[in-house]
């Protein structure tokens, strides 16, 4: 399994697709690095020499942020934003939706399982 960026891609997808299993690295970008390093898209990552494989790691350290340093620095925006108090970041700290998603209904994945309320069935007007 060759290693890049301290990240095993798998072995018998094409390289442009092994690509993408690092974090930051997405289709269009997966392309770009395969056309820099002259590197047959199709080409197994198995295949891949260790020249080719130097190539694709200098490239990723000179021009793209990725895995480590990227989660760094998605980390520290967030933590910006809770300490300057922004809307953005009271939705971050309270882990409501972040993007103007409807929170009345949905919402399940970043608030939860339900809380049940108790008290609210049976209740009658009094005169």
């Amino acid at each position: 399994m060759p290693r890049i960026m301290g990240v095993d891609i798998p072995n018998e997808k094409p390289v442009h697709i092994s690509l993408r299993y690092l974090y930051g690295i997405g289709a269009t970008t997966s392309v770009q690095i395969c056309q820099q390093c002259n590197i047959n898209m199709q080409k197994k990552a198995r295949e891949l020499t260790d020249d080719e494989l130097s190539r694709i790691a200098s490239i990723l350290d000179r021009e793209f942020m990725v895995e480590g340093q990227l989660r760094r620095k998605v980390q520290q925006d967030i933590a910006r934003l809770r300490d300057i108090g922004s809307y953005r970041g009271i939705r971050h700290r309270r882990g409501l939706p972040v993007r103007g998603q409807r929170t009345r209904t949905n919402a399940r994945t970043r608030k939860g399982p339900r809380k049940t309320v108790a008290g609210k069935k049976g209740v009658k007007e009094m005169r």
